[in-house]
């Protein structure tokens, strides 16, 4: 941040004082520049700390108030007044001029030269475009680093958080190919609207209500490839167009990248992610943190069924996750992502591919595991794929009589709910051991639920017992026949009707 009217005065060796429209002295000084023609306007640009020994301020205070007013108007940004040459006191029409144009007027003492107060600004500017320069380089090391991590969704999401923006890259037919920032739709419905820059100038900035949209062609060699845009609450510093300069060179190599590196990368990503899930050897860290992930760090596995070809699946993942393992076995895809944030990018990647092959896309998604630890979140989202055949589903919503049960055919369940076959000759014989069972071997208890008496229900309970040949006192009896219950009842629910 550079100097302000209020930082230079609390600079004690220059022994400034704020003598009127102390209002505005948080403005920050752009240069200090001493003058002292009767209207020095014409040679300011507006930002100015004015420097006098009030030789021409004016004569009376008519004249001096017209002073303050021309400076003011001007964008001064403080009127500094020396009292050890030419006045002994800040004139009090300059005082009141201040007050009521709002522009700070400054006292300085007879000790204090003007060189020394404007090297106290220029080492100011020199020292905040040093850390602006500074932040530039550190901001195109982040998106240096989001580039080999996550690719052209790696710098955008970058882009957007250093600039706290909202930026878009689209490819020549208007395709979204990464967004990021708050103002997403937003953006991208302006950009639509807009024309495409002209090849010679390649950008072009534009008015979107409060805010400004900054739209630059992307290319490398000549054809261009696609177009960045940046929406920002006000107009761009000359280090945030540095930044989006370095961001669109950084996108525009990735979108020229040659199909056969492309391939080849996948290649490589097939063959790290069979080599985890098989788990017949190490795979190097450097390996694992091309791809975004931390050796150390949690992963999630999904597993796909229906998801349509590998290729068209490898597109969509590629569009929509920053970083990811993907490889395809049998007649399912399996991908892991790092843990954080990992179920809504799941969730964002069933709805893409199900936009893209127009049917419902099952499968199943683990809980977090650390990365040696694969091929239990592997179990993890097979289990959650087979327990609701037809749709996603996650392992950590699933009850533990769902892992069992759900998953099974109908042939499978037939044969856990054979034990109840011997009770199919009596109507109210399952519901009634479904009672028993529930109330944990309560008679009075399961009588009441099912509305009987309970000489009824003990009746009724020797008749099971006689059907089944089993002690229904038996822990080991009693959890076969829960299990033989819930398999008719899932086989019940899945009868048309």
């Amino acid at each position: 941040m550079a100097i302000t009217v209020r930082d230079l005065a609390e600079v004690d060796s220059l022994g400034l004082a704020v003598v009127a429209g102390a209002r505005n002295a948080d403005r920050e000084i752009a240069w200090a520049h001493a003058i002292e023609l009767p209207d020095p306007t014409p040679y300011l640009a507006g930002g100015e700390l004015v420097m006098t020994t009030g030789i021409n301020i004016g004569a009376d205070a008519a004249a001096q108030s017209a002073y303050v007013a021309r400076l003011a108007a001007a964008g001064t940004v403080a009127l500094a007044v020396d009292t050890g040459t030419t006045i002994a006191d800040v004139p009090a029409a300059v005082r009141a001029a201040g007050d009521e144009f709002g522009l700070p007027v400054l006292e300085v003492p007879a000790s204090t030269p003007f060189i020394a107060i404007a090297r106290v600004v220029i080492d100011a500017l020199k020292a905040d475009e040093l850390r602006s320069v500074q932040r530039v380089v550190d901001a195109q090391e982040v998106l240096a680093r989001a580039t080999l991590r996550g690719g052209i969704p790696g710098v955008v999401g970058a882009l957007a958080d250093s600039l706290s923006a909202t930026v878009v890259v689209v490819d020549t037919d208007g395709t979204v190919l990464a967004a990021g920032g708050g103002e997403r739709e937003r953006l991208i419905a302006v950009l639509s609207e807009q024309d495409p820059p002209s090849r010679r100038h390649g950008a072009h900035v534009t008015v979107d209500g409060d805010s400004y949209v900054t739209i630059q062609n992307l290319r490398a060699a000549q054809p261009v490839r696609g177009r960045l845009a940046v929406r920002t609450p006000g107009p761009m510093s000359n280090a945030d167009r540095l930044l989006v300069a370095h961001a669109v060179s950084l996108i525009s190599i990735a979108i020229e990248k040659p199909a056969r590196v492309v391939d080849a990368e996948q290649l490589l990503r097939t063959a790290v992610t069979r080599e985890l899930l098989t788990g017949s050897g190490a795979v190097d860290g450097a390996v694992l943190r091309y791809f975004g992930f931390e050796p150390d760090g949690d992963v999630v596995v999904a597993s796909f069924t229906g998801a349509g070809p590998v290729l068209a699946a490898e597109h969509v993942l590629d569009r929509v996750l920053t970083s990811f393992l993907m490889a395809p076995t049998g007649e399912e895809i399996v991908i892991v992502v790092p843990a954080g944030g990992s179920r809504g990018r799941i969730r964002t990647v069933v709805e893409e591919l199900e936009r893209q092959t127009g049917v419902t896309v099952s499968g199943g998604m683990s809980r977090p595991v650390r990365l040696d630890d694969l091929d239990t979140a592997v179990e993890q989202a097979r289990i959650a794929a087979h327990s609701n055949a037809g749709r996603f589903s996650e392992f950590g919503e699933l009850s533990p009589m769902g892992v069992l049960l759900e998953g099974r055919s109908d042939a499978e369940l037939r044969v856990l709910a054979a034990p109840l076959d011997a009770l199919a000759g009596g109507d109210e014989l399952i519901p009634t051991l479904a009672a028993f069972l529930a109330r944990n071997g309560q008679m009075e208890a399961a009588a009441t639920e099912l509305a009987v008496h309970r000489h009824t229900m003990r009746n009724r309970m020797r008749r099971i017992a006689a059907l089944l040949g089993d002690d229904l006192e038996s822990a080991d009896t009693r959890a076969q026949l829960w299990l033989a219950l819930k398999a008719w009842q899932l086989l019940a629910s899945r009868r048309p009707g």
